[in-house]
């Protein structure tokens, strides 16, 4: 039998970047790159979808109106990828590098 460990600290549900990410304070995360900013730079999120606090939910329809609060850290980069594109019988192929740049925040505060 499998044990569950539940973890009943604050967390949120924010959505950026076309992505939603589940967030407490004190997370460092890479999520999509925010724009201009500089290392060190206070971001804050106000696309909060869900809170929870341990005791009860807040769903937003569809935000909450609660903020999340992060620190921007830096631009890093996420792994490389190679891409192989082949045609059969024609001796063809091409090779094309990629790797994504990722901006890593750190969360200050959930409320």
């Amino acid at each position: 039998m499998a044990t569950e460990t539940t973890n009943s600290a604050p967390f949120a549900v924010i959505a950026t970047g076309g992505k939603q990410y589940v967030v407490r304070e004190g997370d460092t995360m890479l999520v999509e790159l925010l724009g201009d900013h500089k290392e060190g730079d206070k971001i804050e999120f106000d696309t909060v979808l869900m809170t929870d606090d341990g005791k009860s939910s807040k769903i937003g329809t569809p935000h909450t109106g609660t903020k999340v609060k992060a620190t921007y850290l830096g631009e890093k980069k996420g792994k490389k990828l190679t891409i192989v594109r082949y045609k059969a019988k024609s001796n063809r192929d091409r090779r094309i590098g990629h790797r994504q740049h990722y901006a890593e925040i750190k969360i200050d505060s959930v409320k």
